[in-house]
């Protein structure tokens, strides 16, 4: 069965991610609920539904753990990775209400709380709380496994050997902290697009699926290496990430034109980039070009199932918007409200863009030489 975790396989999940310490005494998993604002679906539905389970299965089997375990209940935030609401609800078992608008406000704990007594966090939620998450870890003894989206047919995804990704992710790691940019070469129906990200000033992070150390927050499941591009904050130094960006949304390639690592004009097109462009004028944080991921799990066989949460994860994917929680500097105060702040991932594997293709990618070392990194989508760094 792939569609259900068991409670032993609940509790290696946690100890193989986690590797629980013998002071740390409870576990939270978090899930946001809908309001009259969000309303429900049956993803969402599932997902929390999932959530009790696993911290009743969690909760049966405490003596193996070594961990209380909670379900923790909050307002959605509307948006992706937005900041976390000052108050939650400690969900005393039996069955979860249906919506935010029937929690009782005089239960309400306020959200620093319940992070201050769990140092280990699971967030399988509607919206991601990845950026909120890491933000806190930098001064919470905390670690974080954020599951946005999380869906039954994720499970399989849960059970790879992490020790392996977790290599492999490394790899990846080192050769973007070498790296001072990437060249990247895609083709589309209207040809060639060349992209240069500046990689200068930054540090890659490793999401290898495994989080033992308190201040860290990261996807689960796992499996990349990201970097921010450099943003130009340094004064007299500007982003020399410049270049066309093809993504296809919907039938539509949609050109944006990259300056100062900015999308500062999306090509006339079609109806998707009018909306593209009406969306750049409205919120021009979201123009940012926020991360270069490069997802390992395609080789192990897995497919895109349409969450971002595993389908990054398969291979190259650059972010537009907020980039703070991985290093970055554009965060919410850049956005026009807390509802717009967004990190959207566009993910470059065939089944997700059929008419994109990425024909080549080559980091660029500090001496000028180039280290091949991918050829026609597949890598061919040795692994």
């Amino acid at each position: 069965m792939h569609d259900r975790l068991t409670g032993q396989e609940l509790v290696a999940l946690v100890q193989r991610v986690f590797r629980p310490r013998p002071e740390e005494k409870a576990l939270a998993v978090l899930v946001d609920l809908p309001d009259a604002a969000v309303p429900d679906n049956p993803d969402w539905h599932a997902r929390r539904d999932m959530a009790r389970e696993w911290v009743e299965e969690l909760a049966a089997r405490r003596d193996a753990l070594g961990l209380d375990a909670h379900l923790v209940l909050y307002r959605n935030v509307r948006t992706n990775n937005g900041d976390l609401p000052e108050g939650a609800w400690l969900h005393a078992g039996g069955p979860l209400p249906p919506d935010a608008d029937a929690l009782d406000p005089a239960a309400q704990v306020p959200f620093g709380e319940v992070l201050a007594a769990h140092p280990i966090l699971m967030a399988p939620t509607e919206f991601s709380a990845t950026a909120p998450l890491k933000v806190a870890a930098r001064t919470l003894p905390i670690r974080a496994a954020t599951m946005p989206g999380f869906r039954a047919d994720m499970i399989p995804a849960l059970r790879l050997d992490y020790g392996e990704v977790n290599r492999r992710v490394g790899i990846l790691k080192d050769l973007l902290d070498r790296a001072r940019g990437a060249e990247i070469l895609f083709v589309h129906p209207g040809g060639e697009a060349r992209l240069y990200l500046d990689l200068r000033h930054r540090e890659a992070h490793a999401s290898g699926g495994m989080l033992p150390n308190p201040g860290v927050a990261g996807n689960l499941p796992s499996g990349e290496a990201y970097i921010v591009p450099y943003e130009g904050e340094i004064e007299g130094d500007p982003s020399q990430t410049a270049g066309l960006l093809p993504v296809q949304l919907g039938g539509e390639v949609v050109l944006y034109r990259i300056v100062a690592n900015r999308a500062v004009e999306v090509l006339p097109g079609g109806p998707e980039a009018g909306r593209e462009a009406a969306l750049l004028a409205r919120e021009p944080a979201y123009a940012n070009l926020a991360e270069l991921g490069l997802g390992v799990l395609a080789a192990f066989g897995l497919s895109p199932i349409g969450e971002v949460l595993l389908d990054e994860k398969l291979g190259l994917h650059i972010a537009f918007g907020r980039s703070d929680h991985f290093g970055g500097q554009v965060g919410p105060r850049h956005f026009s409200s807390p509802q717009a702040v967004v990190h959207i991932d566009r993910v470059y594997v065939p089944e997700m863009q059929p008419d994109v293709a990425v024909r080549r990618v080559d980091l660029v070392l500090p001496d000028g030489s180039l280290v091949p990194l991918m050829r026609d989508g597949d890598y061919v760094v040795t692994f």
